[in-house]
This record gives structure tokens, sequence and C-alpha cells, in this order.
């Protein structure tokens, strides 16, 4: 649970209770978006605002192996 309170706590939060506003995975929470898709988003371009940022976030912690600190939340929520 280190990695948690290194990041801000409100996105963590966000990531698992926010859910894709269109797309292929529209509906389905930002936390369980498939990391080929958020891969895909950051060689087109994450849109902008608060979503760009949570799914920035999002492939940030999927690329350095960080998932845990996202399951840990998701038994809280």
């Amino acid at each position: 649970m280190f990695y948690f309170w290194i990041m801000d706590r409100e996105i963590l939060i966000d990531l698992v209770t926010k859910t894709m506003p269109f797309g292929k995975y529209k509906g389905k929470l930002l936390c369980d978006i498939p990391e080929h898709y958020l891969v895909w988003m950051h060689r087109k371009g994450f849109p902008e605002g608060k979503l760009g940022m949570w799914l920035n976030t999002l492939y940030e912690i999927r690329l350095n192996g960080l998932e845990e600190i996202l399951l840990d939340l998701k038994k809280i929520k």
C-alpha cells in the first residue's frame, strides 16, 4: 500500500469509480480498460481534460506494474 500515498488519492479513487464515457469500452470502469487500449490511446494521444489525465495515469500505473494499487482500492470501494 506504500505507492497509494505517492499519487494523488482522489485520482486513484476516480480510476476505480469512474466509467469510460465513449467508444468500445463505454460504461466500463476506467481501471478495467485493457492495457492494449491504453497503449493505443497513448500513441494516438489521450483526450484533453480529466479523462485524459485519468487514462494517462492508468497507462503509467500499468506500464510500471503498479496494478496492485487499483486492486486494493477496488476492494475498499
